[in-house]
């Protein structure tokens, strides 16, 4: 069944204390990226994931996240199939989209060894930055499953299930959409994020995931 857009209210069945967002945060209309993103910092040692700081204001629509319930680690198998949460966003704003959805679920207190982030198009920054020294260090960090980590279609397949799976639909050819998707839900323990053009991914998904 084609997945249609909603609001986007991120939201996971929860178990035990659910933690509470920050007072007055709202999600953000999607949006186009506001022109180029910030250069990548030398390396100082290990730098995290490059996620740009939350605005200090933020549009209306609060968005709920709850924790995963317990027992849900990174790579552990999926026990029951995910929920699907559509971002509506443009093929340039996607990243951006897919960004705020990461800095939610942070500030929800979900794990950040818990999330995986996928793109179709573009590498993410820290991505290309930490490919830039070598395949092993860079699966090094996926392996420790410590912080986000973030891949690209081409490499995703390689990647451990996650209990949060986020996938930024920023352009790329429609054999990166048709291959990141199904893998995305197949490596998703929770919750599946989209953030992209609805109609694009209907139209890669047909019947759905």
């Amino acid at each position: 069944m084609p997945l249609i857009p909603e609001e986007p209210q991120i939201h996971e069945s929860a178990q035990g204390p659910r933690a509470t967002p920050a007072s007055g945060r709202t999600a953000p209309t999607p949006r186009p990226v506001p022109g180029p993103r910030p250069a990548v910092p030398s390396r100082p040692g290990r730098p995290g994931p490059l996620r740009p700081a939350p605005p200090v204001q933020r549009t209306p629509r609060e968005v709920a996240i709850k924790p995963a319930p317990s027992g849900h680690t990174a790579g552990a198998a999926a026990p029951v199939t995910p929920q699907i949460q559509l971002i509506p966003a443009s093929a340039e704003g996607a990243l951006d989209a897919a960004e705020e959805a990461v800095d939610l679920l942070l500030d929800s207190g979900r794990a950040p060894g818990d999330i995986l982030v996928i793109t179709t198009g573009e590498q993410h920054p820290w991505a290309a930055h930490e490919l830039s020294f070598g395949e092993t260090s860079y699966w090094a960090q996926h392996d420790a499953g410590d912080d986000v980590f973030y891949t690209d279609a081409t490499l995703a397949a390689r990647a451990a299930s996650r209990p949060v799976v986020v996938v930024a639909v920023n352009g790329g050819p429609e054999a990166a959409a048709v291959s990141a998707l199904p893998l995305a839900h197949s490596r998703a323990g929770a919750l599946l994020i989209v953030c992209g053009d609805p109609q694009r991914i209907n139209s890669v998904l047909g019947a759905g995931v």
